[in-house]
């Protein structure tokens, strides 16, 4: 008997109880829908983080003075202070890997300007600060090198620094601040950056020249850190390696010395992040794909079923020439046809919950294509591995006996 006409009896079988097929699927079709949703959110988080960490800057590497210690040990002053203006500076030099170097030096206080006021801080950075953090100066200018040799008293604001301290609406540039009685006159105005995945307001920040805060505002000639940008995301390891090797070396440790600073990269945290996102969206596919199981149960008890009520039929048709192999095809094709069906169903409505999540709870989804393949071949397994039993039953009946059968 040729596919065709096995096709064409699978239906036909399967038009007669058409509310029981449907109820068949319906265990597939919540089964792949489940499993396309489950994927789709997980993989929009690790894309929404990833781009979070972009904006941050992927290939951005901090040092920070004082090794590695845990366990609520208190650590030395001095430790606190062994970056110096001289490891910067020859970091800036030497390193091949880095394509931007700022040093980082910081004051909390109190911001002034008329009678608005608002607790903030002064971060002392270099001009390559604005690569490093992927920052854009909207209005106004960046300082210059200039300012950085003269300390001047210049600095660059965020959105939130200007509503909350030029609340009147009045141009912020050229304007005098105060800050911790220390005037600033501001020179630009950051472009909005708004909040990043932790929650922290990008735009509530002052940079100024590095010398001005270690002079002006801290009175000290240590650095509390070292940002730099990998020349590629690719080359941070590499990057990270110079950094270490060239500080050491500055900070004249032996070899059996613990290094007396600390190096961290975007990419590690973007790799910690990835890893709990892929673990997430693993046991997400791996619940929803238990509906999948349970669709295919379902497709071998209406199998079952199935063969029961046409026992009889299946004799007839094996008594005028059937053989074993068509009644097997037969009842393949119908369990395929089932579990296809519902696929199908499942990936539209696996897609449309995917956008209704994303319209209704804000939440970032991303549907991958090969998540929609991957549901859509375990499908067509599941209806063969669940169908095959029963196939295999009512292609080994007893043709004689079939016909007997009440």
């Amino acid at each position: 008997m040729n596919v065709s006409n096995l096709f064409k009896i699978a239906l036909r079988a399967l038009s007669n109880n058409k509310l029981r097929a449907f109820l068949t699927m319906l265990g597939i079709i919540i089964g792949v829908a489940s499993v396309i949703t489950m994927l789709a959110i997980g993989q929009g988080s690790k894309k929404s983080i990833q781009a979070q960490i972009s904006e941050m800057g992927s290939n951005m590497i901090m040092i920070h003075p004082g090794g590695e210690r845990r366990g609520g040990v208190r650590r030395d002053p001095s430790e606190m202070q062994t970056l110096k203006l001289e490891n910067y500076e020859t970091l800036r030099d030497e390193c091949t890997y880095v394509s931007a170097i700022s040093p980082n030096v910081s004051s909390s206080g109190q911001l002034i300007h008329g009678s608005d006021n608002y607790p903030s801080s002064v971060t002392g950075v270099s001009i390559d600060y604005l690569e490093i953090r992927q920052l854009t100066v909207e209005q106004g200018e960046m300082f210059t090198e200039n300012d950085i040799k003269t300390s001047a008293k210049v600095c660059v604001i965020g959105k939130t620094i200007v509503d909350n301290l030029f609340s009147d609406g009045s141009d912020p540039i050229g304007q005098v601040i105060r800050f911790n009685q220390v005037p600033f006159r501001v020179i630009g105005v950051l472009k909005s950056k708004g909040y990043n995945s932790m929650g922290m307001d990008q735009d509530d920040i002052v940079i100024a020249p590095y010398t001005t805060v270690m002079k002006r505002l801290l009175a000290v000639t240590y650095l509390q850190g070292i940002y730099a940008s990998a020349l590629t995301e690719d080359m941070t390891d590499y990057a990270t390696s110079e950094i270490g090797r060239i500080l050491r070396r500055e900070h004249k440790l032996r070899t059996t010395d613990e290094d007396d600073f600390t190096i961290r990269s975007q990419q590690e945290l973007s790799q910690m992040l990835n890893t709990t996102t892929d673990l997430m969206t693993t046991l997400l596919a791996c619940i929803a794909g238990i509906s999948l199981i349970v669709g295919g149960i379902g497709i071998m008890n209406i199998m079952y079923v199935s063969v029961t009520e046409r026992t009889r039929e299946i004799g007839l048709r094996m008594s005028v020439g059937a053989r074993g192999i068509d009644i097997l095809s037969q009842f393949l094709i119908e369990a395929v046809l089932i579990s296809i069906t519902g696929g199908l169903i499942g990936v539209i409505i696996g897609c449309g919950a995917s956008w209704i999540v994303k319209d209704v709870a804000h939440w970032p989804i991303y549907i991958q294509p090969w998540s929609v393949l991957l549901s859509f071949a375990v499908c067509t397994v599941t209806g063969i591995f669940f169908g095959w039993y029963p196939a295999k039953k009512a292609a080994s009946l007893d043709p004689i006996e079939a016909i007997r059968y009440e």
